[in-house]
């Protein structure tokens, strides 16, 4: 079951579901959702392995970052590729997973928001991948909203919560590490 606004706040209140919200979305949001800002773009350098028990990603170089005080613009090439960080962090209890999904300016505009699934029990920022699938530049604001997330209630038991490696925001694994 998607989780509404009301629910969201009561675990906002509980849990600390999530932090660092605008005032937008902190006493004005929309649908079932909240949306997130854009805080970090990174580029890729190097080779990534994904293996049975080991792997590694490319090592991060931040090219842009928000600055509350400023506006700051980030254009993207047709074909760039950018891992992207939230403002916002979330702090999933035992119950409650959620989803990604991008704000429709990005695909209107050729834009591909690569997202994922934050299992309960996962703490930190999140990060996406942004890639301009369009053969013009966009330009983005940092600090825009530019994906929303909805939370799912869990029904059942669950035998582990998120334990892996990423948990608080840990960016790359620049060396080859085994997986837990």
């Amino acid at each position: 079951m998607v989780l509404g606004i009301s629910e969201i706040k009561k675990l906002i209140g509980k849990h600390n579901l999530i932090t660092n919200l605008s005032k937008r979305e902190k006493y004005d949001p929309e649908g079932c959702v909240i949306d997130l800002r854009l805080d970090k773009l990174f580029t890729l350098k190097g080779d990534g392995y994904l293996g049975i028990e080991e792997r590694k990603t490319p090592d991060i170089k931040e090219v842009a970052s928000f600055k509350k005080q400023k506006i700051e613009k980030f254009t993207i090439k047709p074909k760039e590729y950018y891992l992207t960080k939230t403002v916002e962090e979330v702090n999933l209890p035992k119950n409650i997973a959620a989803l990604f999904k991008p704000r429709s300016t990005l695909f209107r505009s050729g834009l591909i928001l690569r997202t994922g699934f934050a299992n309960p029990g996962y703490n930190g920022p999140l990060f996406f991948g942004l890639f301009n699938a369009s053969e013009s530049d966009f330009t983005i604001e940092l600090g825009a909203r530019y994906c929303s997330i909805f939370f799912i209630e869990v029904k059942g038991r669950i035998k582990n919560l998120y334990r892996g490696q990423w948990q608080g925001g840990r960016t790359t694994a620049s060396k080859l590490e085994k997986q837990i």
